[in-house]
């Protein structure tokens, strides 16, 4: 840069407008996490789950597991989160999940990543400067088993219209 150019001010962008949003895109959030004992431990006493296999090494050693289980509500939780940036940043409202499936457990010591598909995307119908977007969210762990897949689908605003144009 030489003394006549001005420094550039860049700001992050969280989430995208609907009209981003391609059908059949796939987005491979990031960062990772690695999920430990202590996030297992505190999320199941948070929540009131108090099972063994979320707490007690001893008794998850005799189940089939061998070892402890993390709480899928927490693996639900931090798979979620990881989508944010890409997928609800700029969501106006979560309009619900569905067809939540876990396929293979998730032990503390795991790293675990997520990615997501565009499903499908439609203008809503009551409200003209705002669309639906339907995503297929998958979790994977380091290995890439696959241990959880859900489908979400999110109110986002079109271009123009969301809060942080108006901020």
């Amino acid at each position: 840069m030489d003394s006549t150019t001005a420094p550039a001010r860049h700001r992050s962008s969280l989430g995208r407008y609907f009209e981003d949003f391609i059908v059949d895109d796939v987005y491979e959030h990031f960062p990772g996490r690695t999920i430990t004992d202590t996030d297992n431990i505190q999320f199941s006493l948070l929540t009131m789950n108090n099972h063994p296999m979320h707490c007690d090494h001893a008794f998850a050693a005799k189940s089939e597991f061998g070892k402890p289980l993390v709480n899928s509500g927490l693996t639900l939780a931090i798979v979620l989160g990881m989508t944010v940036a890409d997928v609800s940043g700029k969501a106006i409202a979560n309009l619900g999940w569905t067809d939540i499936k876990l396929t293979a457990p998730v032990h503390p010591g795991d790293t675990i990543y997520a990615e997501s598909e565009v499903l499908e995307k439609r203008e809503s119908k009551s409200r003209p400067t705002q669309g639906i977007v339907t995503v297929r969210t998958i979790g994977k762990k380091s290995d890439g088993v696959v241990f959880m897949s859900f489908v979400r689908s999110v109110l986002i605003p079109k271009r123009g219209h969301g809060v942080q144009d108006i901020a």
